[in-house]
């Protein structure tokens, strides 16, 4: 199937796997795409950003959803907590850099499986772009399969922050028929 994939397309998938490395997770969901089809600099992408959505905040979303978010400092401090004692306290213990941004330590290597919701968000692409007659499947043809499966932390996501799913439709393939 991904031999009808166009580039920006593939870009989504394997951009996909980048997010699920970033963000340690053990499988590709559909979260990864969405993450990665806000990342992309296209007119699909542009789309999802006049909808309100950037991927820093749904990045964001996806760490306070997933639980694998760093402290929140501030609720921290409220509570009495401090962080640079604390900080300090862990580093003689442990070492320099023991509480450092695990994003920055080398990503998860090898494969990265996608869920079955992602593989099903795959496979309505293609038939998103055979329903618009398309003989590539481009990067918004994934968000509208994303949009048809219409469940997931994606989907989640996107009706926490507002999104209407009928108009984001529209939106993308206005732009996908252009």
């Amino acid at each position: 199937m991904f031999e009808r994939f166009a580039r920006e397309a593939r870009e989504v998938v394997v951009g996909a796997q980048d997010e699920a490395r970033v963000l340690h997770s053990p499988t590709i969901g559909t979260e990864h795409l969405l993450l990665a089809l806000l990342r992309q600099p296209t007119p699909s992408a542009a789309v999802l950003t006049r909808h309100g959505l950037s991927a820093d905040e749904v990045a964001t979303d996806v760490v306070r959803f997933t639980g694998s978010a760093d402290l929140d400092a501030d609720a921290l401090t409220s509570v009495g907590i401090d962080l640079d004692a604390v900080r300090s306290s862990v580093e003689a213990a442990f070492g320099p850099g023991a509480l450092d941004d695990p994003k920055s330590k080398p990503a998860r290597p090898g494969h990265i499986p996608f869920t079955p919701r992602a593989k099903k968000i795959l496979e309505l692409s293609l038939r998103e772009a055979l329903a618009l007659k398309s003989r590539s499947i481009a990067d918004g043809h994934i968000a509208l399969g994303l949009l048809r499966e219409g469940e997931g932390l994606a989907m989640k996501i996107l009706h926490d922050r507002g999104v209407d799913a009928v108009s984001l439709r529209k939106d993308l393939e206005l732009v996908l028929n252009s």
